[in-house]
């Protein structure tokens, strides 16, 4: 009976090393896993964000020469000695510029930018409402009339508008056709056809992101309020609007980033007062062969959209731990 009960204690004691190898080696293979899922999107943007960024701000610390590249080098061997010089004057330069071109095009970019967010979200909101309360036939539709208009090029879409708000084009035709006006109505290398552009170009950036959000919501609330005797308006900003502020703040976000750098539509679409940043970025770069400055206005820019989205976030992670904390 000894012998039997040692025998068992053995076979469970191998039992239970055997399983702790296989349990070990599992968390092995998991952790070599988890390294190499995260290793490929760590190296996307260090090839593409990170390797281009150091690139961009090494030639923002040069200076302007007529050579190939057209700046100087940073580092410098005389007499055997390295030298590294680093130029500031690019950054103040933006800043102290007498004609105060490049403070007039960053405040006129954010203006842009902001108006053209704003008006998506007006716009995107009632149409992301009607797709996620609409029937999954018709809600197939739908999303194709949002997405559809995506898979042409950019600069056709923009050529089209182009052709749709000239002075003889179909929208002074019907306008002039109707009697609504004697003559044509300059539509065409305005601010209007800008915002115009911008709108049509990003909404649905806008769209699918509040969409996301609204297929969350949960529609007792609302009813609840509604059965409370709280108004529509009420309603929509006190148990809408917060249960969708995630799908409102990434949908801004990605409509606000790019349209703060717009170069084609402002180019096409705008007129020669609409001196936004990305048409500064064109001229210094390709007309003016100014590299040095061009990549200090772009890092500029880079930190002006940095800054507020890190001090947003860390507002956000803070919110989020005070509600984790009171749950």
């Amino acid at each position: 009976m000894s012998t039997g009960f040692t025998a068992n204690m053995t076979f469970i004691r191998r039992s239970f090393q055997q399983r702790r190898k296989v349990v070990k080696a599992v968390q092995h293979e998991n952790t070599w896993r988890d390294y190499a899922l995260i290793f490929v999107p760590y190296l996307w943007m260090i090839l593409f964000f990170l390797l281009p960024f150091l690139i961009i701000f090494k030639i923002s610390l040069s200076v302007s020469e007529i050579a190939i590249p057209p700046y100087s080098p940073l580092v410098t061997f005389v007499d055997g000695a390295m030298q590294i010089i680093l130029h500031l004057e690019n950054y103040t330069f933006i800043f102290t510029d007498p004609d105060g071109t490049y403070i007039r095009s960053y405040l006129m970019s954010l203006k842009v930018a902001a108006i053209s967010t704003v008006l998506c979200l007006l716009i995107g909101y009632p149409i992301a409402w009607a797709l996620a309360t609409a029937k999954p036939a018709l809600r197939n539709v739908m999303f194709m009339l949002v997405i559809m208009p995506s898979w042409t090029s950019l600069v056709v879409r923009i050529y089209a508008w182009m052709t749709i708000m000239k002075k003889d084009g179909l929208i002074n035709d019907c306008l002039m056709a109707l009697g609504i006006i004697d003559a044509p109505i300059q539509m065409l290398q305005t601010d209007f056809a800008v915002y115009v552009g911008i709108v049509y170009c990003y909404l649905p950036y806008m769209v699918l992101p509040l969409f996301s959000a609204l297929m969350k919501v949960d529609f007792s609330l609302i009813e609840a309020a509604y059965d409370l005797g709280c108004r529509p308006v009420k309603t929509f900003f006190n148990t809408l609007v917060p249960q969708t502020k995630s799908g409102i703040i990434a949908g801004s976000m990605l409509v606000f980033i790019p349209a703060l750098g717009e170069y084609v539509i402002p180019e096409l679409l705008g007129g020669k007062g609409s001196i936004l940043i990305g048409r500064i970025l064109w001229q210094e770069f390709f007309n003016n062969r100014d590299w040095p400055l061009a990549c200090a206005v772009a890092i500029t820019m880079l930190m002006i959209l940095v800054i507020p989205i890190v001090l947003f976030y860390k507002v956000e992670r803070r919110e989020q731990e005070k509600l984790n904390a009171g749950k």
